[in-house]
């Protein structure tokens, strides 16, 4: 009798996670529904008193008209998030990677300053370096160029901090095989570290690339024609003090989510492997 009722505890319990995760998953799919839904409405319905689960009207000419407004270039605004995030993913994996994997193996007399003095960045707030690093782009002329965008961005502490962490995790053994070898620390690391480290790599990769991808302060500082863009500053374009274009501003967002969305669907499986195994292995 009772395993009979243990048994039916644990089914009303399985059912009771199952039901409540998927009403958090329904929560977290709404504001994606409504930004759908009101990317292909009109103008009047959406400022209509009565709700609509869908639109009366699928208005496809938002998408159409959204790379034709001669006003805001969408198309460039994308290309040039696309541009940015990539490449300033690629140099803090390869800068915060090859930084974390010398503080974290590599013994020299001061890699514990040299550690704490980074991880101290941490905590001084991003508005006390924003103007320096302002005056710093601007007397190398690289207001509303791709290099006033990119370059700063290429180095993060926090991801050295995590690559650091994760690092000393690694099983030494392995790397240990490759200096018999007559591997040395670069040989190790492309050809042993990384490619044991690519669910890791992923998931900082992703978390760069969002970050990169969302960032609104600086380009909005720096691009200063629209040739130097990011798809943030596009979309802040539709919200001014003559008028706001809701439909146009929900397809633009629509549109600016696409490839965080791809990414995350592609990479999905290595980031929670890495994440896994950061929370493992890293110390």
């Amino acid at each position: 009798m009772a395993i009979v009722r243990s048994k039916r505890q644990s089914r009303i319990t399985g059912w009771a996670r199952y039901s409540a995760l998927v009403v958090a998953a329904l929560l977290f799919l709404v504001p994606f529904y409504l930004l759908v839904r009101s990317a292909f409405m009109r103008e009047q319905d959406l400022g209509s008193p009565d709700f609509h689960w869908l639109p009366p009207v699928w208005e496809t000419s938002n998408l159409t008209g959204l790379f034709d407004n001669p006003a805001i270039p969408m198309a460039r605004s994308l290309l040039n998030s696309g541009l940015i995030a990539v490449t300033q993913t690629v140099g803090v994996l390869i800068v915060s990677g090859l930084a974390g994997y010398g503080l974290a193996r590599i013994p020299y007399r001061w890699s514990n300053v040299v550690f704490y003095g980074i991880t101290a960045t941490l905590l001084i707030p991003a508005a006390v370096t924003f103007v320096p690093s302002f005056v710093l782009v601007s007397t190398l002329g690289w207001i509303s160029t791709l290099r006033g965008l990119i370059i700063p961005g290429l180095f993060q502490a926090l991801a050295t901090f995590l690559f650091r962490q994760f690092f000393l995790g690694f099983p030494k053994e392995i790397e240990e095989a490759a200096f018999i070898d007559g591997l040395g620390y670069w040989g190790t690391f492309w050809r042993i570290v990384v490619p044991n480290s690519g669910g890791f790599v992923a998931a900082i990769g992703t978390i760069t690339f969002i970050g990169s991808w969302n960032a609104f302060l600086w380009p909005l500082v720096i691009g200063r024609d629209q040739e130097s863009w990011t798809v943030q500053i596009a979309l802040s374009t539709f919200l001014t003090a003559q008028s706001v274009q809701v439909s146009q501003l929900f397809m633009a967002a629509l549109v600016a989510i696409v490839p965080l969305l791809l990414m995350f669907l592609f990479l999905q499986r290595w980031i929670v492997e890495g994440v896994e195994r950061a929370g493992i292995g890293g110390d």
